[in-house]
């Protein structure tokens, strides 16, 4: 794990402040007040050590913290699980409360004085809903699909001789996220998380070609489940609106094509780097409307296997180890 990231969402922000420092008064309510749930979590609680920088009593304490190890609890003994059947992405569930909640207190507090004086903040609530809607999505099956990691326009198709993680020739396919855009990012294929590493850096306008080199971005290098275990990278970029990276994801999990894997809190810029070879068909154009988890931007030739017959490239960690 790279050490410069240390949370899920390593650029911090003011509602993470303000989450955590709720948290520091809810641990001193459960302990003061609710001394058997504390104790019925501690007994369900699974894993080593405590890699927070705060006491863990329950899920909601690793919230920011899941992507560190250490403690976490299974699925049917997280009472918080509930929130992830909510049609809001839950890492955004902060800012709801915080600045949807502020603008629907304000809309109900002028409705008792003058009702049409309350539509404005009452419509600003549902625009940060809509921000951080998280809808689902059926997922496409098909042998050889790579699937766009994000929502929004695919604003360039650029071809590289060489890139450090794929091992040799690759395309990068570039899609902007503007505000109205779904934020949430999902895997292009099934596949193995290899490592992470993250940059903080400018706030450009991720319409600008230079964004890419020069905002604050977060890499998550993948390889393919299957053979030949192609390597990928998802590479997530903060724009001038668009200032909070949040990845859940550490290095070793095993993650699902279409899996939601984070989020750009209101939009900016997703890329994806695919290794260029062979049978690689990019289907994506500049200018097209994508849905992360749906619309195919490129597939690979299936697998053809049998004797003499080649999977394919292999990745450079799979020639290595001759697999």
């Amino acid at each position: 794990m790279d050490p410069g990231i240390t949370s899920i969402q390593p650029g911090g922000g003011f509602c993470m402040r303000i989450e955590l420092a709720w948290g520091y008064w809810r641990r001193w309510y459960l302990k003061t007040f609710r001394p058997g749930y504390v104790a019925r979590m501690r007994a369900l609680r699974r894993g080593g050590e405590n890699r927070c920088p705060h006491e863990v009593l329950d899920p909601r304490d690793v919230k920011y913290y899941r992507n560190q190890g250490g403690y976490w609890w299974s699925e049917q003994d997280d009472p918080f699980r509930w929130r992830d059947r909510l049609p809001v992405a839950r890492v955004g569930l902060g800012e709801v409360v915080i600045f949807g909640g502020g603008c629907f207190l304000i809309a109900a507090a002028l409705a008792a004085l003058w009702w049409p004086a309350a539509l404005v903040p009452a419509l600003a609530g549902l625009v940060v809903l809509w921000f951080f809607r998280d809808p689902p999505r059926r997922v496409p099956q098909d042998e050889g699909l790579v699937l766009a990691p994000a929502d929004g326009k695919v604003v360039a198709v650029e071809e590289l001789d060489d890139e450090p993680h794929v091992g040799g020739p690759a395309v990068v396919i570039s899609i902007f996220l503007s505000l109205f855009d779904v934020h949430i990012n999902r895997a292009p294929v099934a596949a193995r998380v290899i490592g992470l590493s993250y940059r903080p850096g400018k706030f450009l306008s991720a319409m600008r070609p230079a964004a890419a080199r020069e905002n604050e971005q977060l890499a998550i290098r993948l390889e393919e489940k299957s053979p030949p275990h192609r390597r990928m990278v998802v590479r997530q970029i903060s724009g001038a609106v668009a200032r909070r990276i949040v990845c859940w994801l550490q290095p070793g999990e095993r993650i699902e094509r279409g899996a939601r894997i984070g989020m750009i809190k209101l939009g900016s810029r997703t890329e994806l780097v695919l290794p260029r070879e062979p049978g690689l068909v990019v289907e994506a154009r500049v200018g097209q409307k994508v849905r992360a988890g749906v619309s195919v931007v490129a597939r690979f030739a299936p697998v053809v296997t049998g004797p003499g017959k080649s999977r394919g490239r292999q990745s450079p960690r799979a020639e290595e180890s001759g697999s």
